[in-house]
């Protein structure tokens, strides 16, 4: 895409891209460009001499040439999670900042090309600065509607909870973001260029005047004002922008000079964010939307839910690799080793990992490949971050080293860490990344059994355990473990805890109590819950022991629907594919008639394995003190031997009386209410039953009635919906056998080790009433996106010696901290000097307790590196000061306005900062 070296598979060079444009820009003072994606941008940038940045530095501080949403990739907006969307946008932002100062600054958030649109997004680019945003892609049926009512432009409030401040100004494009019909001058279009020699048989000017004023006429009669946007491109076009540009300027000489004999079209070079200014002028009154985009259908039969699971390792490994960047970033930052630049690798990777074709799915199976490659290379850079940290915080004396280097083992999930096997001795050290003291299980596959030692010396109470066939048989697998211990930690906020194993001698060979069952009613219970299943292995109930509430099952289990095997000739020949989640019938068949559980109780954990068939396993474990159930769901290889493509849920149905609502969460934030066949803003036909009903689910869903609630939080970002009363359905992995035709090219067919992809993850039920669920599934999921990193190290002395040399627990916090405020971001952005992000994770009543404004010293934060010696608010981008915020103010038709006054300045004296429900705060702090 950068050097057009894979031209067999899609031609588009951005260099050459950016090459031409910018000696075109030189040519003609009139002319504009805007350009969005900084990760390309960067890499072009890089190459350049210093002539050439002073002549682009020019074209940006003349206005000529513009930077818009200026985030490090145009990212998807169904299946990133806020987090990766906030780092990327400022990724991008921080470059711009230090490469051309303000003139440089994004002020449109520019989203033309992801399927569907989440109003968190919306929100966020509001807290960023964005005075609006434009996109492209809209339901058929949605989009008819707005053009008949004028209602194409509109204001969008992003948040139930932040009021005005996330409001932003919508525009959306009335001609996809493709130039009128008839008007590509593009080398790669076939549409005729503007020949103007009139002594020429095919002058054709008068022509083409009359279409491109015809174009214009048709296009205003969806808009309000006497303003439109005419977007004058289209994918990997511009590579010789001198074809676009020199009949551009021709078209514009021509069609204006008609304004002579009566033509009311007046045409001219312009950006969206003037655009925007001169609607903003008109004064008028605009229409407002509450709540998302999604789902997205092009067509009758093309709702695009597909792609809210597509690739769902892929979805999962960017998830994973967040987990590590974060805790990445504080290690480096409470350690002082001043390590950004070599953080720089992951952040970069992550960064292009949220582009609309990346973590959606959508791209082809070498492209998945190298984004997976370059997070792994990413993460295994961090990991000497991590190591060079733990060097300074580990020893007890400043000036020793550390001889055992830390490493991660990132298969823990199938129960292999090759480097600790056979080993005598090694250390497990955990990083809690939150800012609350965490319980966490952990599990440990060993090739030996071993005393394992807390933080304090004590012997662990740990359970020992045979590893299931179900993982042992898992392709790829290389690990000779075929037993792990469980036991649980205590992790201290913002801080680790490390455990020594050393190998237990003969004579220390006593074993825990363990009972297994198999094929026979069983039930798992600690003080919290009780989980009741039968001896086929049906879960039949789950009751909330404290509570006294009981949630009956009638159903749990795999279902499969088969793909629609369409050759996409026409919209009922639709298939489904990588975009597009199209079943053959409406009703998904079990993976199987029959099924065996096996239940085993010991003093950690009680949990029940339950084999489906040889492709799909559930293990349902309930640990001593959770308040959630943990369904670890294994599926693959999906069989396709039958030439059947299958689309993999796990239902959950229950006799909640949910009245056809739902409820999925935006982006790992703010939740939203659905309802079965409906949408809020037009009268919704229904073509599509299941897919049609079919959301982002990117941390939880839930259904509930007046006394119940059933909440399922995820460990990545999944498509599903509620198609019955009672009933949840998560999509989990997909195997297609046909393309959709909508930009792959290749059908979805993951393999691994010669056979199809095996996917593991997990979900974790919560049964509650309404009033105190949100305490539960909000401190859940926050902890689930930010689990405590494992790091493993080798060290070559008995316990007695490294407990005297090593610190084995530390906090970076010496007070408790708001149990509703997380710590987003704490990057060291120098030596003195870093970034802070704090939120409010909690929305506004849903919790009789966490839902208010809540305060917090951010000098508690930073007691362990230095007293704060300046504090400046930012905006939620972090590239200008809070202070400096002056977004464009609009008026609904409800006369409500959307101006706001920026908060008061922190100071020195004013360290103590308040939080309201769902807002997040972002400080350069210097120490």
């Amino acid at each position: 895409m950068f050097y057009l070296a894979r031209n067999n598979i899609q031609r588009g060079g951005v260099q050459y891209v950016l090459d031409s444009v910018i000696e075109a820009l030189v040519k003609n003072p009139e002319r504009r460009f805007i350009y969005v994606e900084i990760a390309f941008f960067w890499r072009w940038w890089n190459e350049q001499s210093n002539d050439t940045r002073n002549i682009v530095k020019e074209l940006v501080n003349d206005g000529r040439l513009e930077f818009i949403s200026g985030g490090w990739c145009m990212h998807d907006e169904a299946t990133t999670h806020y987090n990766s969307i906030i780092d990327q946008h400022s990724l991008g932002a921080e470059f711009l900042r230090d490469q051309f100062g303000d003139c440089a600054r994004p002020k449109i958030a520019w989203q033309i090309d992801p399927f569907g649109h989440s109003r968190e997004a919306a929100s966020l680019f509001a807290q960023m600065g964005f005075d609006g945003l434009f996109f492209a892609r809209l339901d058929y049926q949605d989009e008819d509607q707005r053009n008949q009512t004028k209602t194409m432009e509109l204001v969008w409030k992003g948040s139930a909870n932040l009021g005005r401040q996330s409001w932003l100004f919508t525009s959306i494009l009335s001609n996809f973001y493709d130039p009128p019909d008839t008007f590509c001058f593009d080398q790669s279009c076939d549409d005729q260029p503007i020949m103007d020699d009139p002594r020429l048989h095919d002058y054709n000017v008068p022509e083409r005047v009359r279409a491109f004023i015809k174009a214009a006429h048709d296009q205003a009669q969806g808009f309000v004002t006497n303003h439109i946007i005419m977007t004058m491109g289209r994918d990997f076009q511009y590579e010789n922008a001198n074809t676009w540009f020199k009949n551009l300027d021709k078209l514009i000489t021509y069609v204006n000079a008609q304004q002579a004999n009566g033509s009311d079209v007046n045409v001219f070079y312009s950006t969206p964010s003037c655009y925007l200014y001169a609607l903003n002028k008109a004064g008028r009154e605009w229409t407002s939307k509450m709540d998302d985009f999604f789902p997205y259908g092009d067509t009758p039969h093309g709702f695009w839910t597909g792609f809210f699971t597509s690739r769902a390792s892929l979805k999962r490994y960017e998830r994973h690799a967040n987990n590590i960047l974060q805790a990445t970033r504080q290690l480096n930052a409470l350690s002082q080793i001043n390590s950004r630049n070599r953080i720089f690798y992951l952040s970069e990777a992550m960064g292009i990992a949220q582009h609309h074709d990346a973590i959606s799915g959508t791209e082809k199976q070498h492209v998945a490949d190298d984004y997976a490659q370059r997070l792994s290379e990413g993460i295994d850079i961090a990991a000497d971050v991590i190591n060079n940290a733990y060097a300074k915080l580990l020893p007890k004396e400043s000036k020793l080293p550390m001889t055992a280097p830390q490493f991660l083992c990132q298969y823990l999930n199938i129960s292999e860490c090759l480097p600790i096997e056979r080993r005598n001795q090694f250390t497990l050290t955990l990083w809690n990344p939150t800012i609350h003291p965490v319980t966490h299980h952990i599990r440990v596959p060993v090739t030996k059994e071993y005393v394992i030692r807390d933080p304090m010396g004590s012997s662990v109470s740990a359970t020992y355990l045979p590893i299931s066939n179900t993982t042992k048989n898992i392709p790829g697998r290389k690990s000779s473990a075929r037993n792990q211990y469980i036991f649980t930690a205590v992790l201290p906020a913002l801080g680790f805890s490390t455990y020594y194993f050393e190998v237990k001698s003969s004579e220390k060979t006593e074993k825990k109590k363990v009972k297994t069952v198999r094929k026979e009613t069983c039930y798992l219970e600690n003080e919290n819950l009780r989980v009741e299943f039968d001896d086929q292995g049906n879960l039949h109930q789950i009751i909330n022991l404290k509570k006294h509430i009981s949630v009956p099952f009638t159903a749990q289990g795999f279902y499969w629907y088969s793909s629609f095997p369409g050759n996409n000739s026409a919209g009922e020949f639709q298939a489904s594919g990588a975009y597009v989640f199209r079943p053959l019938t409406s009703e998904a068949q079990p993976v199987s008639t029959t099924r065996t559980i096996t239940c085993t109780k010991t003093e950690t954990v009680q949990s029940a394995l339950i084999v489906f068939n040889e492709w799909a396993s559930q293990e349902v474990s309930l640990f001593q003190g959770m308040s959630s159930v943990e369904v670890e769901w294994t599926v693959g290889p999906i069989p396709i031997d039958d030439n059947v493509g299958k689309e993999i849920i796990v239902r959950y149905d229950t006799d909640i009386d949910s009245a056809s609502k739902y409820y999925t969460d935006a982006n790992g934030r703010e939740v939203l209410e659905r309802i079965r066949n409906y949408r809020p803003t037009w009268n919704y036909s229904i073509v599509e039953n299941v897919s049609g009903n079919y959301y982002p689910i990117n941390s939880r869903i839930w259904i509930r009635d007046g006394t119940r609630q059933l909440t399922i939080l995820t460990d990545r970002s999944e498509g599903g919906g509620s198609l019955h009363d009672g009933s949840i359905e998560i999509m989990v992995h997909r195997r297609i056998l046909h393309d959709d035709s909508l930009g792959v090219n290749e059908p979805l067919n993951e393999t691994a080790f010669g056979k199809g992809l095996v996917v593991r993850g997990k979900h974790f039920l919560i049964v509650e009433s309404p009033a105190n669920s949100a305490f539960a599934h909000r401190v859940g999921a926050q902890q689930l996106f930010m689990n405590p990193v494992i790091t493993f190290a080798l060290p070559q002395i008995s316990y007695a010696n490294y407990s005297n040399i090593y610190h084995q627990t530390w906090s970076a916090l010496s007070e408790s901290m708001p149990l509703n405020v997380h710590l987003l971001t704490l990057d060291q952005l120098s030596s003195k000097q870093f970034l802070l992000r704090i939120e409010h994770y909690f929305e506004l009543n849903e919790d009789e307790t966490y839902s208010h404004p809540v305060k917090i010293d951010l000098q508690t934060l930073f007691k362990s590196v230095g007293i704060i010696t300046d504090l400046i608010e930012l905006t939620l981008g972090a590239n200008f000061p809070l202070s400096q915020l002056k977004r464009l103010d609009w008026m609904t038709n409800d006369k409500e306005s959307s101006h706001i006054d920026i908060s008061k300045q922190y100071s020195l004296k004013d360290t103590i900062v308040t939080l309201n429900p769902m807002e997040i705060k972002t400080f350069q702090v210097t120490l």
